[in-house]
């Protein structure tokens, strides 16, 4: 039997972004929420997607997008995780950024 996997890649504008914060061992975490738009095809025919997706970066990738903005186009990895004990909403814990339009600032 393999592994569980949990695993997402991403793109979308940053719709919102929280103040930075730290955890109480001082590491930086920013919540944010990200909108996605795409056309996928399902079961053979095209479809229009959109979402939003609330995530967060901590560490370095906090840091990094610190000094985001709305509007900003990023591509994201990392795995999904409860919002919290008493909430089981999904939130993408990320592990990569990269910002698109030219702005080579990735982690």
């Amino acid at each position: 039997m393999t592994a569980p996997r949990n695993r997402l890649s991403i793109s979308g504008s940053i719709i919102e972004l929280a103040q930075l914060r730290h955890t109480p061992a001082g590491v930086p975490v920013l919540s944010f929420m990200i909108a996605h738009a795409s056309e996928q095809i399902e079961a053979g025919q095209p479809r229009k997607v959109e979402c939003e997706l609330r995530a967060v970066a901590l560490g370095q990738a906090a840091l990094l997008l610190k000094g985001a903005k709305p509007g900003d186009g990023v591509e994201l990895t990392g795995f999904l995780a409860a919002q919290s004990a008493r909430s089981k909403q999904p939130v993408l814990h990320v592990e990569r950024i990269e910002f698109l339009e030219g702005m080579n600032h990735g982690v």
